[in-house]
């Protein structure tokens, strides 16, 4: 088989910069087949424009009959005229107001559904170096930042874009000279934008990837609130708390104020605009080359130019906050799993559940081996329980069993069929898991039993219930399989909580079965009723079970010994016991802490870990 290297997975914050996130996320909104409505959200833009541009030459022409001491028949046109300009403004500004809008969910929509999707599609090497505070913070903060720059940004820099060519051919047709005029701190508000940019973006940047390690933090601390408490650490939770929202602080200080500033400048840039324009309106007047009409017209215009450059430059903190976020956001999407199924997988076909391990290597990380050359063959439905010391290596045999992981070197065998070319979904489904922490989703009872198997029934889910000895006390909650679960099942004791997975595992009806410490958190009693109905649902199974209690595993057909990534023994319980071997020092030292019967002396153990 062709081994994946496994390096490490990057975090968020490590990837590759792409400098065009801004015109990718415009293509959630306007590309593809898009384009059709934005060109029509664009043209109703544009009729609206055409009536707002209007209102000031209306008004100046009125205002030149008034000077000219015209009748009131000559001004009641420009009147119903203006009326008529402002109607169209207001309702094809409304229309396409309205399809902006829908096209701003529609690609923020988009955009969720494909970065939640591709985080479904990751491998396990991912979670495991990316917090899940810092996933959160992109699923939430930064989509917010996106979804502000779809719904505001996006059209109005459109409407501003639109209405600055409009103003400035009407200006041009009316007046070249106070255009000319009206130009001059153009320059200067282009200045204001580009030195705001230059500062802001970099700090906007960081605070992004600040808030996300604050998310990441805050959510590590809620959830160990139980450490919290009993190790009356409230206080240093409170001071670390404070260092990690002080860096957002006073990043965010820095990128707010150069946003902030440029508010006041790009007003008073307007307000020059628009006395440059009155003083040169003015002596054109005196000088007989404008009338006053033109003049009153030209100062209207002049406010119209300078609201949208203003309103772009106010813009630009949206934006630049869009980009930061997107940025992350979009890496979620780019980002791929460790290692894909062969483009020729096929199905796994059960044919009993044996499964052959060829030395095998593994390590997280290149150049650090957590399995070393590990050999056996499992025959179908024998159960093998596996213990060692922590850090052996117990968990990771199973992970790659499951193929979380994709292993160095080597070869795995399930029914004689190369696992690197079964696709993962058929694998998944004839083995079931039980983890040592029962996790359990935010739902009724029932629910989350019946997550474990597409199409399964109630009837399924209480008789499975049963086998796990759940039933009873499932019955007992205040509404029965009906009662809802808090966050990870928090209203259950945690033998309960086990309970409940394991049947949910048997729910899944599945052809091997793999316990990780299944029963360590439950009492002596719980623990017999699970096992109970664990030894029902491997009956006749190819199964697996981690045990840091050997009497867990003591009844399993075979023992497998883990000790710093390397298999130390495999035989069943009576045969490494007469060995006085390795497992022989685990189990004496466990639960005697002294040889035998005769007095012999517990046998001495290298315990070592990965």
């Amino acid at each position: 088989m062709n081994a994946t290297t496994n390096a490490p997975v990057a975090g968020i914050d490590e990837l590759e910069y792409r400098p065009k996130t801004i015109p990718r996320l415009l293509r959630y909104m306007i590309g593809g087949p898009k384009k059709a409505k934005f060109a029509s959200a664009v043209a109703l833009r544009v009729v609206a424009l055409l009536g707002l541009t209007a209102i000031p030459f209306i008004m100046g022409n009125g205002m030149n009959v008034i000077t000219d001491g015209g009748e009131r028949s000559e001004l009641s046109p420009w009147g119903i005229a203006g009326l008529v300009a402002g109607a169209v403004y207001l309702i094809f500004s409304f229309m396409s107001d309205r399809v902006f809008s829908r096209m701003a969910s529609e690609a923020l929509y988009e955009l969720n559904i494909e970065m939640f999707s591709n985080l479904q599609s990751l491998s396990m090497g991912f979670f495991f170096s990316n917090p899940p505070g810092e996933l959160s913070s992109n699923v939430t903060n930064d989509a917010e930042v996106v979804s502000l720059f779809f719904t505001n940004a996006v059209s109005q820099i459109i409407r501003a874009f639109v209405q600055i060519f409009m103003i400035l051919i009407v200006m041009f047709l009316m007046n070249w000279r106070l255009t000319i005029v009206a130009l001059v701190t153009v320059p200067l508000l282009l200045g204001a934008v580009y030195l705001v940019a230059r500062i802001a973006s970099p700090a906007f940047t960081k605070l992004q990837d600040v808030l996300g390690d604050v998310s990441a933090f805050q959510e590590e601390t809620l959830s160990g609130h139980k450490v919290i408490i009993s190790k009356d650490r409230h206080e240093w939770a409170k001071e670390a708390n404070v260092t990690e929202i002080s860096e957002a602080h006073q990043i965010g200080s820095r990128a707010f104020l150069a946003s902030l500033m440029q508010f006041p400048a790009t007003q008073m840039l307007s307000l020059l605009q628009n006395v440059l324009v009155l003083l040169a309106g003015t002596f054109m007047v005196i000088n007989g080359k404008a009338d006053v009409g033109t003049v009153m017209a030209f100062s209207s215009y002049s406010a119209l130019l300078s609201s949208p450059l203003a309103q772009i430059a106010n813009l630009v903190t949206t934006t630049l906050n869009a980009s930061a976020g997107g940025e992350r956001v979009l890496r979620i999407v780019d980002e791929r799993p460790e290692f894909a199924e062969a483009t020729d997988a096929v199905e796994y076909e059960f044919k009993g559940g044996r499964i052959q391990f060829e030395h095998v290597d593994f390590g997280y990380v290149p150049g650090s081996l957590v399995l070393r050359d590990n050999t056996f063959d499992v025959a179908p439905g024998e159960s093998i329980g596996i213990c060692g010391p922590t850090g052996a290596g117990k968990s990771t045999l199973i992970n790659i069993l499951t193929r979380y992981y994709e292993i160095d070197s080597g070869r795995i065998l399930i029914d004689g069929q190369d696992l690197a070319t079964l696709t993962q979904k058929s694998l998944r489904k004839q083995i079931g898991v039980v983890l040592q922490e029962a996790f359990l989703f935010t739902d009724t009872v029932m629910n989350n039993l019946l997550y474990a198997r597409e199409g399964a029934t109630e009837e399924e889910a209480i008789v499975a219930a049963k086998k796990a000895n759940a039933h009873s006390f499932i019955t007992s909650l205040p509404d029965g399989y009906g009662t809802m679960l808090t966050e990870r099942g928090a209203n259950l004791s945690q033998g309960q909580r086990q309970m409940v997975t394991i049947a949910r595992a048997m729910v899944a009806e599945p052809k091997m079965m793999i316990l990780d410490e299944a029963t360590s958190n439950v009492d002596t009693r719980t623990e017999k009723l699970i096992q109970d109905g664990m030894r029902a649902l491997m009956d006749d199974k190819t199964s697996f079970s981690i045990a840091h209690r050997l009497a867990t595993i003591r009844d399993s057909d075979r023992i497998m010994v883990l000790n710093g990534g390397a298999i130390e023994e495999l035989a069943s319980h009576d045969e490494l016991m007469d060995a006085r071997g390795f497992y022989y020092s685990l189990y004496m030292s466990q639960f005697k802490g002294k040889g035998p019967g005769d007095g012999a002396e517990v046998g001495t153990a290298d315990f070592v870990s990965t």
